[in-house]
């Protein structure tokens, strides 16, 4: 379980004295306690591997933006911080996909669903949401998606 992966991360990082990382794992495990808090608010049970691995990407885009923000503001220290929170973050997620086998897979899904306009483009993206979870970012999928489907 992924779970157990980073649990015995933030031990390691503990043994090596990897402060960044073990910050870094520690808000991991934070955002996930939280985020089964709120789920069970709602009756449904602990995140699986899948809803971790959507949290985790939620987190990568949060620092993203944050990167972007920091190196328009001339605080060159805080994106480099928040690139090494994305890098320990993207270890736990699966290989992402090259942009080649992103538009491969959504031919492949354009045909097997038989989606021929943008009316079945939300069959599309949950096609490929069950299918390539964690492996592809679905906002640019979208793009390529409304692009297939378009013309």
């Amino acid at each position: 379980m992924l779970r157990d992966a980073i649990n015995n991360a933030v031990k390691d990082a503990m043994k090596a004295k990897d402060e960044r990382k073990l910050s870094t794992l520690r808000m991991i495990n934070s955002t996930l306690k939280n985020s089964d808090i709120e789920a069970r608010g709602q009756g449904k049970p602990p995140l699986s591997d899948e809803d971790i691995l959507g949290v985790l990407q939620k987190m990568i885009k949060q620092r993203q933006e944050s990167v972007e923000l920091y190196d328009k503001g001339g605080r060159a220290e805080l994106a480099a911080q928040e690139r090494e929170e994305i890098a320990v973050i993207s270890a736990y997620l699966p290989k992402q996909m090259s942009d080649d086998e992103v538009k491969a897979a959504i031919a492949a899904i354009v045909t097997e669903t038989g989606a021929a306009s943008m009316k079945d483009m939300g069959k599309v993206i949950a096609a490929l949401k069950a299918k390539y979870a964690g492996q592809m970012d679905f906002g640019k999928a979208s793009g390529l998606v409304k692009a297939a489907l378009a013309g």
